[in-house]
């Protein structure tokens, strides 16, 4: 899709920046549970260091989706 023919909050009331932060935080979010059946499934392999990579991405995960949120709230309160 052309991002100049893009909705830019005219149609959704949605301004594009502020929906960015939502969908950053929800993908973040959503990864951090994807995650959570990777790491099972890493375990369950005995694989370790794979479990470990995957646990460190899922805190990175974590720490963006509360970053976000933080912004989003901040951002709400205007």
């Amino acid at each position: 899709m052309d991002p100049s023919g893009q909705e830019t909050g005219k149609v959704t009331g949605t301004q594009d920046k502020d929906y960015n932060l939502i969908w950053f935080v929800e993908q973040c979010l959503s990864n951090v549970l994807r995650l959570e059946n990777y790491i099972a499934d890493a375990e369950r392999a005995g694989d370790g260091e794979l479990a470990g990579f995957f646990r460190r991405a899922q805190a990175e995960s974590r720490k963006g989706a509360e970053q976000g949120k933080e912004l989003l709230s901040k951002r709400l309160l205007k």
